[in-house]
């Protein structure tokens, strides 16, 4: 396996911690990669004038005087390749976006581009520079001068606490301790060697140590440089965060929406350790790092904490969380059942249990699925275990599916126990025979239902004969216990079932698969069938529209292959892709498998239920599971991750015989859509201790969010034996954006106390629009050719004539949108930000260009204007005219999207609602024109795909007229905030602008 490394010039034992390290770095100088507008890059010694006013570089061929950048110059420090020389072509890839910066200066708005040999370097500079323009014509104070910080005063008041004697000095041993109630996960070996480090430098050895240096060492030790390097760019003294610093924090970067000085203030009285700090409103970076590590700054949406999703919908649109063998908690063939897996089942939210009864020695039925007749566990302690564990983690309706393998004596125990046992809660109701889909999981709160076969109404006995189930056989030919060979012929195998345990069943009646057609034509609503994973697989790759058409009326359970006798666990994406509700998991196996299963339902409150893509709800929709790019109708998004670093990473567990060193890298993974499954890698963090740094930036394209998964996973690049760290799976749709620390996991799925990554995400629509903006990585240039999504001839000309009159409606909507989309992205690279940026972050560079210069050009934005205009008084730079007629373009297009959006909406639902006009007379229109055989899927298919591409197009205009009108409300509320606003009083109401979307009915 290949190994990949950081390379770093900065000395391993240098940390960043503070604006003054920044600035003696800066002091002393170091080697810079200067870039030229040809794409030259030529070596150059930077260093800051020891009278921090300016910047210089040798050799030159310049005048030294010239060959200098004064500080006061300064309109902007960009990090990444953020201006038209880094982008270019032949530079692009040859550095990673993180080694790169750029200052822009001068009243002509120069760019001086540079490379570093490290993110740590860039981080230095950008951070001294950014202090160093912030402060303006004042000259700071040299380093480790002044009045002691905030921080300093506060470090010392803790010293003094537990300084007992007031002698002025603690014991080592307090010291460290103190340290680590500080910051949890921190090792006690690294503080002590910390203790020794500065006893020895500041030659005052002993068993005892003085306020200073444990100042010193709490500051080296407990600032974390990526942390203290985003409170400088949002702090606007560069030492901790005011109430506006923090809200323009939260609103800009955090994405939060309606934030309040007092909320902020909430936030600093509950995470600020310092007593002075709380009383002034401030957050210094001890606060600001304990807000980022906490549960307010998780990257799971808390929305998604508790359930969020519709649940009046059908049981046949949700993915049910399902357990196979629940009960055993080792493997399936040397595993012993054990109660207790029926307890964490349920604990973990899981929906559906699979119990396979047997005959049992003393005249009960009992539970056992493993070869030792020792290992049974009798049906009644199971159930009484359900009665009473049935509901804690979830009231939405439990699935029992019953696999009979017992005589119908005992079957007839089995009911009278179910009945007695669980009451109330058993679902016995007979199904509505007008209805057509199965009742909703709201309906059937606080119920268990029964999954079994039933007897068919002709039999009047006591018992009879029904088909069996393949499942469960396997382990009876290991018992030895199979006395019924299997019929001449191949058919089905024939059991007993006796009356009683057949009356139990209702909602969830077990019937053998025949085909797709047959249950088309004669399957009812609450009819289900049980399918292998080979089969289902099977039909998953052969006709996967016809199985996730199949789902949308009938629950399908996938478990197993008989041939997993390790208890291994199928990838339950590959089922969910085709719809398919209930995926049988081994719970007791962890892995990447159970990852996927127990991250994926986390997303509805860990209810057990989650509903199902609309694309695979819908009675008429077309879907492929297997589609290799964007589907008709759903918006493909682009996740732009950044992962900075990771905390308190512990050894990996089978590495006993290495050192303390773990060497990790990070893997990124979407599981999803065959079209989405992709896999991105770090650079390993070399000798880099506990608290690795990788800052890298990743990107995936995701052509169907609803059904994609995120997982992290931490892995030891030195390892002997096991490499895995730890591991995190998130649905991408509880990602929230910003800069996050992800929880890690073990691979048993266990929380690992304090050990986190530290990343920042951010999701845009594909593309930005038409100036793919991924260069990088795919490798375009220039523009593209516009993609106009169109109807499909279905073979039937009243139908097609209908489905033509949306031809032009769904080239204006394309065009509407992608017109907005290419004016946005010019914009945002004028700016010198990412597309990720959102519409506020833009306003607010500009406005930081104006307020950094002593000769500003006046550019103001008038905000009595709906739209409003970015006026300039007097000549302006070639840049700051590029921005405006970028923002104007912008705005125009947003302007021409939001007046005729509505127009266009209404003629792609007409043309919608006129094609679904037709489905009920399908049929007879395809008897009436002789379609048949391939010409009929032809059709039936097209048709799926016109309504999908209608009503997916309609749906992504709707949503890209309330994205504009939202960067409208982003343009005036910062335009007001950041002063560059005028006549703001006419600020367009945001209660207005974002008013909730109707979603078109399905």
């Amino acid at each position: 396996k290949k190994k990949t490394v950081s390379f770093s010039s900065m000395p391993n034992d240098r940390k960043i911690n503070s604006t003054a390290a920044c600035i003696s770095l800066m002091l002393e100088g170091c080697e810079l990669k200067k870039v030229r507008s040809n794409s030259r890059m030529y070596s150059r010694f930077f260093v800051l004038d020891a009278d921090m006013r300016s910047v210089r570089w040798e050799p030159s061929k310049k005048d030294s005087e010239k060959a200098k950048i004064e500080i006061k110059s300064v309109k902007e420090v960009r990090v990444g390749k953020k201006t038209p020389v880094l982008r270019s072509n032949g530079l692009s890839d040859q550095f990673p976006d993180e080694c790169a910066f750029s200052i822009i200066y001068g009243d002509n708005y120069e760019s001086l581009d540079l490379v570093a040999s490290s993110a740590d370097v860039v981080s230095a500079w950008v951070m001294g520079l950014r202090y160093l323009v912030s402060y303006g014509k004042h000259s700071p104070e040299a380093p480790g001068t002044g009045h002691p910080s905030l921080r300093t005063s506060w470090i010392s008041s803790v010293f003094d606490l537990a300084d007992l004697e007031k002698s002025g000095h603690i014991p080592v041993s307090r010291a460290v301790q103190l340290i680590k109630a500080l910051n949890p996960g921190m090792k006690t070996s690294t503080i002590e060697l910390k203790f020794k480090e500065l006893q020895k430098a500041s030659e005052r050895p002993g068993a005892e140590v003085a306020c200073d240096l444990f100042v010193e060492a709490y500051c080296e030790l407990c600032t974390r440089p990526e942390i203290f390097f985003l409170l400088v760019q949002f702090s606007s003294n560069k030492e901790y965060l005011g109430v506006k610093d923090l809200l323009m924090f939260l609103e800009v970067e955090q994405g939060m929406e309606g934030v309040t000085e007092e909320k902020c203030l909430e936030i600093v009285s509950k995470y600020e350790p310092s007593k002075e700090g709380r009383e002034k409103g401030y957050l210094a970076i001890d606060g600001f790092t304990r807000y980022l590590l906490s549960a307010d700054c998780s990257i799971f949406d808390p929305q998604h904490r508790k359930v969020c999703q519709d649940m009046a919908q059908p049981l046949s649109h949700y993915y049910i969380s399902s357990a196979h063998s629940a009960c055993l908690l080792e493997d399936n063939f040397w595993g012993r059942s054990d109660i207790s897996g029926y307890i964490s089942a349920l604990g973990l939210g899981c929906r559906s249990i699979e119990l396979v009864l047997w005959d049992g020695p003393e005249g009960e039925p009992v539970v056992y699925t493993s070869p030792s007749a020792a290992s049974c566990v009798p049906f009644r302690a199971v159930v009484g275990l359900i009665d009473q564990h049935a509901f804690t983690a979830s009231a939405y309706p439990l699935i029992l599916c019953l696999v009979v393998r017992c005589s119908a004596p005992q079957q007839r125990l089995a009911a009278q126990c179910l009945r007695k046992t669980l009451g109330e809660k058993l679902y016995l109701e007979p199904p509505n025979p007008v209805a057509s889909y199965l009742p909703s999981p709201e309906e059937l709160k606080g119920r268990i239902l029964i999954k079994g076969k039933k007897l068919p109404p002709s039999c009047e006995d006591s018992e009879g004969e029904v088909s069996d189930e393949e499942e469960g056989w396997e382990l009876a030919r290991r018992l030895g216990q199979e006395d019924r060979e299997a019929p001449e012929g191949g058919g089905l195998r024939r059991v007993r079932l006796s009356r009683e345990l057949s009356e139990l069943v209702s909602l969830c009646q077990a019937v053998p698969f025949q085909d797709f057609e047959s249950s088309r034509r004669g399957q009812r609503y609450w009819e289900m069938c049980s399918f292998s994973e080979v089969e289902a697989g099977r039909f998953a790759n052969e006709c996967p529209a016809e199985l996730v058409s199949y789902n949308k009326r009938f629950l399908s359970r996938i478990y197993p292959s008989p041939m997993r006798i390790d208890a291994s666990n199928m990838n339950p994406q590959d089922f969910w892709k085709c719809g398919c509700q209930m995926v049988a998991m081994n719970y007791q196996t962890p892995g990447l498998m159970m990852d996927l299963n127990a991250g994926w339902f986390r997303q509805n409150g860990a209810c057990g239920y989650v509903l199902r893509p609309a694309i695979m709800r819908e009675e008429v929709s077309y879907f492929s599971a297997n589609a290799k790019d964007s589907l008709p109708g759903v918006p493909a998004q682009l996740l732009h991750l950044k992962v900075i670093s990771g905390q308190n990473l512990p050894k990996p567990k089978g590495s006993g015989a290495k050192g303390e060193v773990v060497e990790p890298y990070v893997c990124a993974e979407i599981h999803g859509i065959p079209a989405d499954c992709a896999e991105h890698r770090t650079k390993t963090a070399l000798q880099s201790g506990d608290n690795p740094i990788f800052d890298e930036s990743l990107e995936f394209q995701i052509n169907l969010p609803e059904l994609a998964v995120l997982r992290f996973v931490v892995l030891d690049d030195d390892y002997i034996g096991d490499e895995f760290i730890a591991q995190y799976t998130i649905p991408f749709e509880c990602l929230q954006p910003g800069y996050r620390h992800v929880p890690l996991q073990s691979l048993a799925g266990e929380p690992l106390p304090h050990a986190t990554l530290f990343v920042h995400v951010a999701i845009t629509d594909r593309r930005g629009g038409g100036k793919g903006h991924r260069r990088g990585l795919a490798g375009r240039r220039g523009r593209r050719v516009r993609e106009y999504t169109s109807t499909k001839a279905t073979g039937i000309k009243a139908i097609d004539e209908v489905f033509r009159t949306a031809t032009q409606p769904l080239r204006e909507a394309t065009d509407l949108r992608e017109n907005v989309q290419n004016a946005l992205v010019s914009f945002k690279e004028l700016c010198g930000l990412t597309p990720a940026a959102n519409m506020k972050q833009c306003i607010l560079t500009v406005s930081t260009w104006l307020l950094h210069s002593d000769s500003a050009p006046s550019v103001t934005l008038n905000l009595a204007e709906q739209y409003p205009p970015m006026e300039a008084q007097g000549p302006i730079p070639d840049l700051l005219r590029k921005v405006l007629t970028a923002y104007e373009t912008m705005i125009q297009t947003s302007r021409t999207l939001i007046e005729s959006a509505d127009a266009v909406y209404g003629k792609l639902i007409q043309a919608q609602q006129a094609g679904m006009d037709f489905h009920k007379e399908l049929h007879r229109i395809e008897t009436k024109e002789g379609l048949r055989g391939r010409k009929l899927q032809k059709a039936l298919e097209s048709f799926a795909w016109n309504i999908t591409v209608l009503k997916g197009q309609a749906d992504l205009l709707k949503h890209a007229k309330a994205e504009a009108l939202d960067n409208l409300w982003q343009i005036h509320n910062a335009g007001q905030s950041c002063g560059i606003g005028r006549n703001g009083s006419a600020s367009p109401e945001p209660s207005r602008l974002r008013a909730p979307l109707e979603p078109i009915p399905e």
